[in-house]
């Protein structure tokens, strides 16, 4: 059984950094890359920022294009999210999530609050 766990999350003022963690368990096999995803009150979940398995392309989405990075450990199946700049906007449940070749996984996801 794949288990992905996050952590990282918490209460930041508009500013602030915060890097989220995500750690996968179990039998992963053939993983194509992860990713971080999140959802607000009342919002669809969407996408934030993925990487292939081998590291060598990331992908952002526009709206924390220079302010959020993702990164991946060698070797590993744990993915970081670098977020500076935080804004108001930023706020809410961010979801890691991890796609096999036949699968795909969804961590429990970990709290971001963003306010003054």
């Amino acid at each position: 059984q794949v288990q992905l766990v996050e952590s990282g999350g918490g209460l930041v003022q508009p500013g602030d950094s915060l890097r989220l963690s995500c750690a996968a368990s179990g039998r992963t096999g053939t993983t194509y890359g992860m990713g971080w995803f999140r959802q607000a009150p009342g919002k669809e979940r969407e996408f934030v920022a993925g990487i292939n398995w081998s590291g060598a392309n990331t992908y952002h989405r526009d709206s924390v294009k220079g302010r959020f990075t993702i990164s991946r450990e060698n070797g590993k199946t744990t993915v970081y999210l670098q977020m500076n700049s935080l804004k108001p906007e930023d706020t809410a449940v961010y979801y890691c999530k991890l796609v096999t070749a036949f699968n795909s996984y969804w961590g429990q996801g970990t709290q971001v609050t963003v306010s003054s």
